[in-house]
């Protein structure tokens, strides 16, 4: 006990006492004001008659500030129909899955709880919580209850808004009947703070959200009866009293806080008969504001590090801005300025096809449900944000996907749309300092080249969503998705540490180890890791992030650098090194997206070791080479793109047994032609270091050759040699230096100088006097008139976002 109360506050003893105190009164059955039935009355604001009848006429009458969708359904639905001509048939199905008692939960499809539904039941495990006091619930032990996401997610009934737009496409009373029959059930089997569903305070107030959704969609269906409403208003009611009392303030502060908040502020606005209504709002929104300097760092990123969780807290925060509007009330400066800043790092995030990588936890769930998209789809929050915000960039991001937000912010948002013009973002990257996440891409087309890799802390608190995902990258080449996270899958069971530590992730392992280990606990970790950033670019020719982890349960000599760097439209370089006295065994993994095969090329000793990947249909996707010591290995694998479910997938694996500190393994992952993969050689070089000829093209003899220098060491690399169509003969100091145009474009990191068949092009210390050489770069294109050379440092102080 001594070891529990050491360290915390006053406040925090004082909150986590009173919440402590009010539990046992609520076992020892003192507290009495927990049943609707009889004690309605006592909870209304004075002057709302009690009588059900009454109440429901007030609530049909009542302008109430929810959402725009809701002030006119018919223009909303003829709306959908008239711009989103597929969404009713979508709408109808899922519709009919929930009729039938059908659920699609995260990442499950399908579940069946019973006739009548077991609201304690976990279908998956096979198990049943019991129907004790919520204090008294284990609900983190897999063993008593199978996993408690399960059994939470069926009841935050966020499929009654399904049934909503069921009822309003067609109006067709079997959903209505189905919404009636769903809450009744509910209610029947899960009485005030007894068994799982009360467990969590956010639970709660996902419930009361659905609710007050559902609400809405069947306020004029004679299925909402007199008495099914005053049912509601009262559990609404003990909802809000349970979430003020029972605040995650110290518990979970996190999204559980930011979420419990929002379902106050929701509560008290759009059921003011209760006499409780203002305070729980006025209580609500002070947290949430509260929240926005300690949840989102400076840059805008959520602070827990994981990508699902930024995207709830945009959603919570976007809602309380429309909420706030809604109401007639001006938003303070400090609401105005986070949502953007939230809904940014989601735009840089997304990749060509509208998704985002799944960094860190991601328990597979939304604040609403209002489409069939996957919760890593932005494409619907992005474009209700063009239409908050006036964001041209978001509506081309969220074009053509506008069921979500037409079902939220009704017809207007159609005719917001039309006046604004849709423009891709603007920028080849972001770099993201406070939070570490740097994102590089060449363009924001559908067939773009997009990577994020994460060089930040390792979350907060316990870190407890979290991966051991330090300088791990992922990429999508040519609009297709190559390298991924593995994702989840689930918090309780021996999966958890195979989805969240460094061995799933496309990052290194030295001797077999991360500096980030996870404990036993499934929110714990035993060792953790530090990571930073060094260096970055952002240019329309070239990008480069370069960072290092140490630390951990690493030995206190033994880091590990990563350089990740996209040249124009030709290719990226991964560029890794130990910094360590002695050998050490280095594995670096790279996680395929699920659908894509690899095979590995095979050859002699001095072949180049490479990994062409393709379609299970065989269209070409990558060709990856590797220059340096070590070899490749293939391995079966898992992706879980939503909690709950899980893939087949291939991960392949460079393994260098014996690396010296001072040996660079350089990964060079080049993108398909119309034709097939390029064609890549050894050339002869003079100097250390490697040299690669690239034909983007299968059919080399009808292409130019680019150039790829890699050096290492010091001194001059130097290329003498007849490619298939040109002669090459560059030399140069650069780290690295890439050639491409049949020598009519060029790009280098580092160094001093570039020559081309004698000819000086880049001379960076007349261009860039005074910076080191290994923080330059440099691009160039030939021109009619000469050489056109731009560079720059490659800083972190240079970066845009720092």
């Amino acid at each position: 006990m001594g070891r529990k109360l050491r360290g915390r506050s006053l406040d925090e003893l004082r909150v986590r006492g009173a919440q402590a105190l009010a539990a046992w009164r609520e076992r020892a059955g003192l507290d009495r004001d927990l049943d609707a039935d009889g004690r309605l009355a006592r909870w209304l604001a004075p002057g709302v008659s009690a009588a059900p009848e009454a109440l429901l006429a007030r609530f049909r009458e009542r302008p109430a500030p929810f959402w725009a969708a809701f002030d006119d359904p018919a223009a909303t639905v003829a709306a959908l129909r008239a711009r989103c001509p597929d969404d009713e048939a979508q709408v109808l199905a899922r519709a009919e899955r929930v009729l039938a008692r059908r659920f699609d939960l995260m990442g499950h499809r399908g579940l069946a709880f019973g006739d009548p539904i077991d609201w304690q039941h976990d279908p998956v495990a096979g198990t049943r919580a019991p129907l004790a006091h919520w204090s008294r619930v284990p609900y983190l032990d897999p063993a008593r209850v199978g996993d408690h996401k399960v059994v939470w997610e069926l009841s935050r009934q966020q499929y009654l808004a399904t049934l909503g737009q069921a009822y309003w496409y067609t109006g067709d009373a079997r959903y209505a009947q189905g919404f009636a029959s769903l809450v009744t059930d509910w209610l029947d089997a899960n009485p005030p703070k007894v068994g799982m569903n009360w467990t969590s305070s956010l639970e709660v107030a996902f419930r009361a959200t659905s609710w007050l959704y559902a609400l809405r969609f069947f306020a004029h269906a004679p299925e909402l009866t007199p008495a099914l409403y005053a049912r509601l208003v009262g559990a609404l009611h003990v909802h809000a009293v349970h979430l003020a009392t029972y605040l995650s303030t110290y518990f979970s502060p996190n999204t559980h806080l930011t979420g419990e908040a929002l379902g106050l502020v929701l509560i008290g606005s759009l059921v003011p008969e209760l006499a409780g209504a203002a305070r729980w709002r006025a209580q609500g929104e002070r947290i949430l504001l509260d929240q926005i300097a300690r949840q989102q760092r400076a840059d805008g990123v959520y602070f827990e590090q994981a990508s699902q969780y930024h995207r709830y807290t945009a959603e919570f925060y976007l809602q309380l801005l429309v909420l706030t509007e809604r109401q007639g009330r001006v938003p303070g400066e400090a609401l105005r300025a986070a949502v953007p800043r939230l809904l940014e790092f989601l735009a840089e995030l997304t990749r060509p096809d509208g998704t985002m990588p799944l960094f860190g936890d991601d328990d597979g769930g939304r604040l609403t449900q209002l489409d069939g998209r996957l919760p890593d789809d932005l494409r619907s929050l992005l474009l209700s944000g063009a239409v908050v915000c006036s964001r041209p960039e978001w509506r081309w991001l969220g074009d053509g996907d506008e069921a979500g937000t037409l079902w939220w912010l009704g017809p207007q948002a159609a005719s917001a749309l039309d006046a604004l013009p849709a423009r891709p973002p603007a920028g080849h990257g972001r770099a993201f300092v406070p939070s570490g996440f740097f994102v590089l891409r060449d363009g924001w087309h559908a067939t773009a080249s997009h990577a994020v890799v994460d060089c930040g802390p390792h979350g907060v608190f316990n870190a407890g969503h979290a991966h051991a995902d330090a300088l791990a990258v992922v990429l999508t080449l040519r609009g297709r998705h190559l390298f991924v996270d593995a994702g989840t899958y689930t918090y309780p069971g021996p999966e958890r540490n195979a989805f969240r530590g460094a061995a799933a992730h496309n990052t290194a392992l030295v001797d077999g180890l991360a500096p980030s280990v996870p404990a036993d606990g499934a929110f714990q970790w035993r060792h953790v890791g530090e990571a930073h950033a060094t260096r970055w670019v952002d240019a329309p020719a070239l990008g480069l992030f370069a960072g290092v982890q140490s630390g951990g349960a690493w030995p206190p000599d033994v880091a590990h650098a990563r350089e990740i760097v996209r040249v124009a439209d030709r290719g990226w370089l991964v560029r890794d090194r130990l910094r360590a006295a002695g050998p050490h065994a280095l594995s670096l993994g790279w996680l395929l997206a699920p659908g894509l095969r690899a095979t590995v090329a095979a050859g002699g000793p001095d072949a180049l070791p490479i990994v062409d990947v393709h379609t299970l249909a065989g269209d070409p996707v990558a060709r990856v080479v590797v220059v340096g010591p070590g070899r490749w290995e293939t391995e079966e694998a898992w992706v879980s793109p939503q909690y709950g479910t899980r893939t087949p997938a291939t991960r392949l694996r460079w393994v260098a047994e014996t690396l010296q500190g001072d040996d660079p393994v350089v990964t060079c992952i080049l993108p398909p032609a119309a034709d097939g993969l390029p064609t890549v050689r050894l050339a002869s070089c003079e100097g250390e270091g490697r040299a690669l000829l690239i034909s983007p093209s299968a059919d080399a003899d009808t292409r130019e050759d680019e150039v790829l220098l890699l050096r290492q060491g010091t001194g001059t690399l130097r290329v003498r040699e007849v490619g298939h169509a040109v002669a090459h003969d560059v030399a140069t100091d650069a780290a690295c230096a890439w050639i491409w145009g049949a020598g009519a474009a060029v790009a280098t990191l580092g160094g001093e100088f570039l020559a081309l068949a004698g000819e000086s092009i880049v001379r960076g210390g007349d261009l860039m006097p005074g910076v080191p050489h290994a923080d330059r770069w440099t691009t160039a294109v030939r021109e009619s008139g000469g050489w056109r050379v731009h560079g720059g440092t490659s800083t972190l102080a240079a970066s845009r976002g720092a």
